[in-house]
């Protein structure tokens, strides 16, 4: 038993390691040809802030394990919400720009609906399983599309001030080693983390939705929790409601498309609390976005974050 707990702490590590290295060489690759820094970030660090998420799904998606790539999505983002934000609002309150509150919470609130809309078969459908079908992960795959030419488009426009992303000097011979090994330490800690939190799940009488949602989903969100944290100690506060929101649609309309299109995902009776949570959560993200003085989380909010957060854990590992 400790030996499996080590592997999977392991996989975790080089999940993380594999995700950091990848962005920095991939950022640095990125700057030597000259493509301008905004779509750095929109593309590159956006992706790999989420690839160990992807990285997990993929791997999950080949073995079948559907309640762990759904439980990976849903536990993710639900974290992003309640955790993430909880932590940095207590840190400092959050203030939130326009577009991410007219768009960008909305839409990752739209992900969230979409998911309970596409997996609800036999209530919509009349249908004897509840699924969320290849068709479906192209629907979400073609939803990303928009998102993504969505942020390209506004990140042109010159009434927008988007934050800069700092890239690191690599010459293009050590940022393609380093993108090499980023990427074998994600594949090698993906499949440590599969393999293992499956074992693991079976030994303690734990079905893969509970891994998924607590152990699997949490430690993949550590790189979304860290730049949070630091974005926050720095002042740099839409940088981590920005980060979480567009890491919710990303986790949505990119993971679990993906993981959707390799093999259709099996949706069990109990991801629908998981799902009706995950909508919730937006839902009090935009409403919490009003409250007070002008668009922000307060810390109290924050609070109350943490707590549903808390509750929501212990209800998945006592019940």
């Amino acid at each position: 038993m400790i030996i499996i707990l080590l592997l999977l702490i392991t996989g975790l590590v080089l999940l993380i390691f594999g995700a950091d290295k990848l962005v920095d060489a991939a950022s640095g690759l990125a700057a030597n040809f000259g493509i301008p820094n905004i779509i750095i970030g929109l593309t590159v660090v956006a992706f790999g802030t989420s690839a160990p998420e992807l990285v997990v799904n993929i791997m999950a998606a080949f073995k079948g394990s559907s309640e762990m790539v759904l439980g990976n999505v849903l536990g993710s983002n639900i974290f992003n919400v309640l955790g993430i934000l909880g932590i940095s609002a207590l840190i400092y309150p959050l203030a939130v720009k326009t577009n991410t509150t007219w768009i960008e919470i909305p839409l990752s609130l739209l992900a969230a609906v979409s998911v309970w809309v596409l997996a609800g078969d036999r209530l919509l459908n009349s249908m004897d399983n509840d699924v969320v079908s290849r068709g479906d992960g192209l629907i979400l795959l073609l939803f990303f599309t928009v998102f993504l030419v969505y942020n390209i488009t506004i990140s042109r426009n010159p009434g927008q001030d988007p934050e800069s992303v700092e890239t690191k000097s690599y010459s293009t011979g050590k940022a393609l080693v380093w993108i090499i090994l980023g990427l074998t330490a994600l594949v090698i800690g993906g499949k440590l983390i599969v393999d293992n939190a499956v074992f693991l799940a079976r030994e303690f009488g734990w079905s893969e939705r509970v891994i998924g949602l607590t152990i699997v989903s949490i430690g993949t969100s550590l790189p979304e929790l860290a730049t949070s944290v630091a974005a926050v100690r720095k002042k740099k506060v839409d940088i981590a409601i920005g980060n979480v929101v567009g890491s919710n649609i990303f986790n949505v309309f990119f993971i679990l498309g993906l993981s959707a299109v390799i093999g259709p995902v099996t949706v069990g009776a109990g991801n629908f609390m998981d799902i009706l949570l995950n909508i919730v959560a937006g839902i009090l993200l935009f409403i919490f976005v009003f409250t007070g003085k002008g668009r922000r989380l307060e810390r109290w909010e924050g609070l109350f974050f943490l707590v549903i957060y808390v509750v929501y854990l212990g209800g998945l590992l006592l019940y």
